[in-house]
């Protein structure tokens, strides 16, 4: 299917008339190893370089290597359950919420749009703060003049999101950008790594205690735990999964089968030689801690700018697809009447959501907050809920009590991570002022 004009279409849902749209966006043409890309783009985004000093400070070896392998097999469960059912009732789901309101009703159609869009904007912002942090970071290797601040930097970071998102349309017309995007990833995960094995090497032992008193142990052990599950989940599968040809099912299992095997691999490396390499000490942006060839480090952090631009757009995809059916947008992309509307609509929302992440430029604790407030609910109590009651007449009893216990189990894992991740904010809120320069 090509794109189509943004015309209505009905679904029935028990008594309930809800009408979903059809997209004004591309789908059913992408192959399932591009799709599979798409997932790896999102897995090794610049986000990577976070995950030694986020994830292994707060957890130590034991916790953070046995947290990292069981978050990979439960992350690729709960999406296998969310991407068999696509085509639940003989109908494809082309979003999050469409699914959700197939099962549940038009008020979990706008519970999911709602969760879905406070996540990707949290995760954008993430993004914005990423480029930002890496901009500054090349700044200073050849201009230490403390004039640029953080927020200028995260400020240009939003200007080149905004003028790439208003020249690539949808999702499938990244194209050849996914490739750019697995080159700019391998560049900067490879130079981290040779230059934290460089520096692990030269170094003397390093403490790999968990620091902090008992207290506050509790909450960076449970923030982290939600940095875990944000490390490998979208919270857009659904999206993702539309644009692929048929069979849906089938070539969206081999994209993830890809994801979770391969896919994870660079992002294990640098996250576990980075934390070997510093210990306790690590930054949560790694390229901060390494020690080399100031070429080398500019490379890879400008590699990181340029590989969160395109990671950004991904994630803010389902939001430009909803403004764009919304409005009829459809056509040529470079028609001006468009042009205009990217213009106005995605750099609107980047302006906003380039705002934020200067006025609160604390990267970790929005991972910590995206993955308790809608990665869980998201990904994994949805899931194992939507699959329980869309598959409940061919579920045993020891299965039903399976998907029970895991929308129990992850509901207050959500709750305590989201007590942990306000908790973390209002510490950071008290250390640092707006508009920090960190």
């Amino acid at each position: 299917m090509t794109a189509t004009e943004a015309k209505n279409r009905k679904t029935i849902v028990g008594d309930d008339d809800l009408e979903i749209p059809d997209t004004a966006h591309q789908i059913s043409s992408d192959s399932w190893f591009q799709v599979a890309f798409v997932l790896t783009t999102g897995i090794n985004s610049a986000y990577v370089l976070g995950y030694s000093g986020t994830i292994m400070v707060p957890l130590g070896w034991i916790g953070g290597v046995v947290g990292l392998i069981i978050a990979t097999a439960i992350s690729l469960y709960a999406n296998s359950l969310i991407a068999k059912l696509h085509e639940l009732g003989g109908k494809r789901h082309i979003r999050y919420r469409d699914l959700a309101g197939f099962i549940y009703g038009r008020k979990a159609y706008h519970l999911t749009w709602g969760l879905q869009y406070v996540n990707l904007f949290m995760i954008n912002c993430g993004f914005i703060i990423l480029a930002g942090s890496a901009l500054k970071a090349a700044y200073v290797l050849f201009r230490d003049d403390h004039i640029m601040k953080l927020p200028h930097f995260i400020a240009i970071a939003g200007l080149i999101c905004a003028i790439f998102a208003i020249g690539i349309p949808h999702l499938s017309a990244l194209g050849i950008w996914l490739g750019v995007s697995t080159i700019l990833s391998l560049i900067y995960i490879v130079v981290a790594i040779v230059l934290s094995v460089r520096d692990g090497v030269k170094t003397p032992p390093r403490d790999y205690e968990i620091q902090g008193s008992s207290f506050n142990k509790i909450f960076t052990i449970t923030g982290a735990a939600a940095n875990l599950v944000f490390a490998f989940n979208t919270g857009m599968l659904p999206e993702i999964q539309a644009t692929v040809r048929q069979p849906v099912v089938k070539n969206m299992m081999k994209a993830l089968y890809f994801q979770f095997t391969a896919g994870v691999l660079p992002m294990y490396a640098v996250t576990f030689i980075g934390y070997w390499a510093y210990g306790s000490s690590t930054s949560t942006y790694l390229l901060n801690s390494v020690n080399g060839p100031l070429w080398v480090k500019a490379l890879a952090n400008i590699s990181a700018i340029l590989q969160s631009v395109i990671s950004l757009h991904i994630f803010a995809s389902p939001t430009y697809e909803y403004m764009d059916t919304k409005f009829g947008i459809k056509g040529n992309p470079l028609a001006i009447k468009n042009l205009l509307f990217r213009i106005m609509a995605r750099g609107g929302y980047i302006a906003i959501s380039t705002l934020l992440s200067a006025l609160l430029p604390f990267l970790g604790d929005f991972m910590s907050l995206t993955g308790a407030v809608s990665t869980f609910p998201l990904t994994f109590i949805l899931a194992n809920h939507m699959y329980y009651k869309a598959k409940n007449n061919k579920l045993n009893s020891m299965q039903k009590l399976w998907h029970w216990l895991n929308v129990v189990f992850f509901s207050l894992m959500s709750v305590a991570a989201a007590i942990a991740a306000v908790r973390l904010i209002a510490v950071d809120s008290k250390n640092f002022h707006v508009f920090a320069d960190l």
